[in-house]
């Protein structure tokens, strides 16, 4: 019986040595790879944040391009019929989407749902325009229709796609 109770008096402090050890180096470990973790962030957000500025740079580009005062006034409309113009201005909107679709991997699917709605809201735009006028009407006949539309939108998507992806950029700084 003394043989099993000199085991435990040297069993039991050896134990609870070794348990706290455990702790220590757990706790070690554990913050060293938090710090890992921290530098890893940095450098990733050293890498990506240029990028994504890029692409919220790229996007508002876009944005300011295809709004409807912007897209006219680049076409010169007074050199085009209004069947020569539409299908212009339409593969204009097109080609710049096209051109900045993989900036969507740099933003939420909200925010780039929006920025596909301002685009589509465009196109619907372009085409209602269109629609509206016979097929002898002027290049400048159209695009007055286009402006007269986009004045008479309530819901303006491309300013809301804007104000979308500023405020995600915002979110880090």
């Amino acid at each position: 019986m003394d043989y099993i109770l000199d085991l435990l008096k040297i069993i039991l402090p050896a134990g609870i040595v070794l348990y706290g050890m455990y702790l220590v180096v757990v706790s070690f470990l554990s913050k060293d790879r938090e710090k890992l973790l921290v530098e890893l962030k940095t450098q990733n957000t050293q890498v990506i944040l240029p990028i994504r500025l890029q692409a919220a740079e790229r996007l508002c580009l876009l944005l300011e391009r295809i709004t409807p005062n912007n897209l006219v006034r680049r076409s010169n409309p007074s050199q085009f019929t209004a069947a020569e113009l539409h299908p212009l201005l339409l593969a204009e909107v097109r080609e710049e989407f096209n051109h900045n679709f993989s900036q969507q991997v740099y933003f939420s699917e909200e925010t780039w749902e929006a920025v596909k709605r301002a685009v589509e809201d465009v196109v619907t735009l372009l085409n209602l325009s269109r629609q509206t006028l016979g097929p002898e009407a002027s290049g400048m006949e159209l695009a007055k229709a286009i402006f007269s539309n986009s004045l008479d939108q309530k819901n303006d998507a491309i300013t809301y796609a804007l104000r979308k992806v500023k405020s995600e950029i915002q979110l880090h700084f």
